[in-house]
C-alpha cells in the first residue's frame, strides 16, 4: 500500500463510502482532483435505525437510515451517486492464513503465473456455503521451498508458492446490506471489512511495516487488526462498543439513554481521580421528564460504571488476540480510533490492559477537505473506504483471490508463517 501516491482516478471522479454502525450511519463522497489526495466534497450522517452490533436487523428502519445519511452527502456534494463503497462490520467477518503451492516447470515466473496462483476459483469448493470471501492478501510468496520472497516475477524455479491473508463474511449479511442499498437504489462498488478500512486511514507505513495493532472502538461493536511487513495479517471483531458503555449508565443511575450518552460524553472517564467523590452531577431520573427531578449523585459512580465496561472490552480484546496467536507480533505499537476510543481514560487503560509502551489516537488521515465536525475518529472507517477505492482502482490485479487453505491448526499455520518468513 502507498499513501499519498498518484491514484486512477474513477469514471465519474467521484468515490462514495458508506458504513453502517450501530449507533450511525455516516457517509463520504470525495473527488480526485490529479495526483492530489482525495477531496471530501459531501459527509452525511444520521442516527443508525434497525442496526445492531453492526448486522442490520430491521430492513425498513437501517433503509430509512442509509438514505437519510447517503441524501445528506449528495446534497453537500450537489451531485448523486449511484455506486458505494460500504464496510462490513460486527462480527460477521472471519480471518484465516492459508498457503499452497503450483508447478512452474522451472521457466522465469510472469505475471501468469501469480494470476495462476491467485486464481479466485481456486477456493470455491473449500468454502463454507455460508461464507464468502472479502479480501485475499498475498504476504509472502516461496520458490522450491525458498521462503520470504516478497516479489517472484522474473525468478526461477519448479515450484511456486504463496501465503496468503483470508478475510471471509457471512453470505446472510452480505446479501442483507446489498438488499438494503439496493432499495436504497445504489450498487455496491466494493466492499471491506471495518477493521481494514479503519487501518488505511489512521495508520502510517512505518506503523504498518513495523508491526501494529488498531483497535477501532465503534458504538456496537470493537474491531480490530492487526499490520506486518506492511500487511494485514489479522482481523477480528468483538460485539462490545460505547452503546453498551451508555445502556450501562442508563440502568445503573436509571437514567434515559440519551441523558446516559449526554452524561458520558460531559462526565465520563474511566480512571478514577481524588476530586471524583466532591463532584456532584444531577441525573435526570426514567419517567420524571416533565417534573424535571433529578438525583445528584457523585461523579466517582459514574466512573464505577463506566470502568468496569472498558475494561472487560480491553481484556476481551487481549483474549483474542491471543487466542489467535498475534498477541506478541505486533509488538509494543497500539493505535486507537473510533468514536468510543474519545472517552477520557481509555489510552491509559489500553495501555495497562494490552501492556503496550507505546498507544496513540489516531483520525483520518489523508485525505483532504474534512469539516471539522467529520476529521473525528468516528470517521476513520469511511475515510478508509475511500482510500481503498481509490487504491484498488489504481491496481491492475484485485485481491480477490481464493487459495486452498493448508493442513494443520490455525495456531499451528501462524507458527509455521512466522518461522518461515523471520
Amino acid at each position: 500500500m502507498h499513501r499519498g501516491q498518484p491514484q486512477a482516478k474513477p469514471r465519474n471522479g467521484l468515490v462514495a463510502a458508506l458504513d453502517i454502525g450501530t449507533t450511525k450511519v455516516s457517509c463520504l463522497i470525495a473527488r480526485q482532483e490529479g495526483t492530489r489526495p482525495p477531496r471530501v466534497i459531501g459527509i452525511g450522517h444520521h442516527a443508525a435505525k434497525g442496526v445492531k452490533n453492526g448486522a442490520i436487523v430491521d430492513m425498513d428502519a437501517a433503509e430509512a437510515s442509509v438514505r437519510a445519511a447517503v441524501g445528506a452527502a449528495e446534497e453537500m456534494a450537489g451531485g448523486n451517486v449511484n455506486a458505494i463503497n460500504v464496510a462490513l462490520s460486527g462480527p460477521v467477518f472471519k480471518s484465516r492464513l492459508v498457503a499452497y503451492d503450483i508447478g512452474i516447470s522451472g521457466h522465469e515466473i510472469g505475471d501468469q503465473d501469480l494470476r495462476k496462483i491467485l486464481d479466485a476459483n481456486r477456493l470455491a469448493s473449500e468454502l463454507p456455503e455460508d461464507q464468502e470471501i472479502v479480501h485475499s492478501i498475498p504476504v509472502g510468496y516461496s520458490i522450491d521451498g525458498n521462503r520470504g520472497v516478497r516479489d517472484p516475477r522474473g525468478m526461477f524455479g519448479d515450484r511456486l508458492g504463496v501465503n496468503l491473508h483470508v478475510v471471509t463474511a457471512s453470505v446472510n449479511a452480505i446479501r442483507n446490506i446489498d438488499t438494503c442499498l439496493h432499495r436504497c437504489h445504489l450498487e455496491v462498488e466494493g466492499r471491506v471489512v471495518a477493521p481494514y478500512a479503519s487501518a488505511l486511514s489512521a495508520l502510517v507505513e512505518d506503523e504498518m511495516k513495523l508491526g501494529v495493532t488498531l483497535i477501532d472502538m465503534g458504538g456496537g461493536t470493537t474491531s480490530i487488526s492487526v499490520f506486518f511487513d506492511g500487511e494485514l495479517v489479522h482481523a477480528d471483531c468483538i460485539a462490545v462498543g460505547g452503546a453498551n458503555v451508555t445502556n450501562d449508565i442508563a440502568r445503573g443511575l436509571s437514567t434515559p439513554v440519551q441523558h446516559a450518552e449526554r452524561m458520558k460524553t460531559l462526565y465520563g472517564n474511566c480512571m478514577p481521580s481524588p476530586s471524583d467523590d466532591l463532584e456532584v452531577i444531577k441525573v435526570p431520573l426514567i419517567g420524571e421528564e416533565q417534573t424535571g427531578e433529578t438525583n445528584p449523585v457523585p461523579r466517582s459512580m459514574l466512573v464505577g460504571i463506566i470502568r468496569p465496561r472498558i475494561e472487560e472490552t480491553f481484556e476481551l480484546v487481549r483474549d483474542h488476540l491471543h487466542a489467535a496467536g498475534f498477541e506478541k507480533l505486533s509488538g509494543p505499537r497500539v493505535v486507537l480510533t473510533g468514536g468510543a476510543s474519545l472517552l477520557p481514560g481509555v489510552r491509559e487503560m489500553a495501555g495497562e490492559i494490552l501492556g503496550k509502551a507505546q498507544v496513540r489516537m489516531a483520525k483520518p488521515r489523508y485525505l483532504e477537505g474534512m469539516a471539522e465536525a467529520a476529521s473525528g475518529p468516528q470517521f476513520s472507517t469511511c475515510a478508509g473506504l475511500i482510500t481503498h477505492s481509490l487504491e484498488t482502482s489504481a491496481e491492475s490485479a484485485g485481491r480477490t483471490y481464493r487459495p486452498k487453505e493448508q493442513s494443520g491448526t490455525r495456531l499451528g499455520r501462524i507458527g509455521q508463517w512466522l518461522r518461515d518468513n523471520f
